[in-house]
């Protein structure tokens, strides 16, 4: 069994002393304000998750990201949005344990708060109860003593009075002595009284100030296992989080290995081809050559798709004929 007990560590000699007691509640105190401050970090926490995963939605769903791609990769790239999708959706997950998980330190804080008020409640009577007590019994034997004075002080008067003071005066002197032991009877009655009825106090004090002692003392145990317990599964959230992210972004690695390049270019080509053949050369034309060629060019045979009447006849007049210029009845020359 340890010896570090708050019961065996936390006493004053001073009988009117808190100081033990008040360090005990300080240190509960500060406990408290220590699950309050990590019960605003998991607070905040969750604001951060939350925006985050609204922020990676609104990119995955809003923000173009390869729109044009073909094939392959557009597939991999469609997995890539949708699981960026998911890991958003995810972090609004998360946000929503960490919210649960500050409701349920601040149960756990306030419940160690209600009953932890019931011991300080009564620690405090019992404090008031024992100071005022020993208020009073300090008081009775100041009084019980200054008594004892008294009466030492009518004795001596009457010894030194002895043959110096008439009758009558020696009768007051006795009656005087008299008086002062019966009032010392009653402050002694008194101050044995109040010492009597302190110690019973001081032992119930005693008692109830160990009770509290245990109390507190499981109390700061279980905050201390609660607090390192929710670290922990604060903790495994995050690794969980991380691990389900990572299956996510396996799966875009996946459809990535499925990307041919290979078969996207040829769905490219496929998808978006022209033809086959491509123009010709431009040639270069002298002028010159082209105008006395004029006649043999129109001869020669027209290009596919163009000139739907055939070549030209040949003139059947020669050329001192009047009818030189004609040809099946056209007039090309009019005299």
């Amino acid at each position: 069994m340890r010896e570090t007990l708050f019961k065996n560590n936390f006493w004053s000699t001073d009988l009117t002393s808190t100081a033990g007691y008040d360090s005990i509640i300080q240190h509960l105190n500060d406990g408290r304000k220590n699950c309050k401050e990590y019960e605003d970090f998991l607070k905040e926490r969750a604001i951060i998750e939350e925006k985050y995963g609204k922020e990676l939605i609104n990119l995955s769903r809003k923000k173009p990201c390869g729109q044009t791609e073909l094939n392959t990769l557009k597939k991999a790239l469609e997995v890539f949005k949708q699981r960026i999708d998911s890991v958003g959706q995810s972090h609004i997950q998360l946000a929503q344990s960490f919210r649960e998980e500050a409701r349920k330190m601040e149960d756990f804080r306030e419940k160690q708060k209600l009953h932890r008020k019931k011991i300080e409640l009564i620690m405090e009577a019992i404090h008031k109860n024992r100071n005022l007590q020993y208020k009073k019994t300090v008081e009775s034997k100041r009084l019980y003593e200054q008594r004892c004075r008294d009466k030492d002080e009518a004795e001596q008067a009457v010894h030194r009075s002895a043959n110096l003071v008439t009758q009558k005066q020696q009768e007051k002197l006795f009656m005087k002595l008299a008086q002062t032991k019966s009032t010392l009877e009653d402050s002694d009655r008194a101050y044995q009284q109040n010492v009597n009825m302190l110690e019973k106090i001081r032992e119930e004090w005693k008692n109830e100030h160990i009770k509290a002692c245990e109390f507190f003392e499981t109390q700061e145990c279980e905050r201390i296992s609660y607090f390192r317990n929710a670290l922990w599964v604060h903790v495994n959230q995050l690794s969980q989080e991380c691990v389900q992210s990572d299956e996510k972004y396996e799966e875009i690695r996946r459809s990535l290995e499925m990307c041919n390049i290979d078969k996207d270019i040829e769905f490219f080509v496929n998808y978006r081809k022209m033809g086959n053949m491509p123009p010709a050369p431009v040639v270069y034309e002298n002028y010159y050559n082209t105008s006395r060629n004029a006649t043999p060019v129109r001869n020669q045979a027209p290009p596919p798709g163009i000139g739907r009447r055939g070549p030209l006849p040949i003139p059947t007049s020669g050329p001192s004929d009047p009818d030189y210029a004609t040809v099946d009845g056209y007039s090309l020359v009019h005299h």
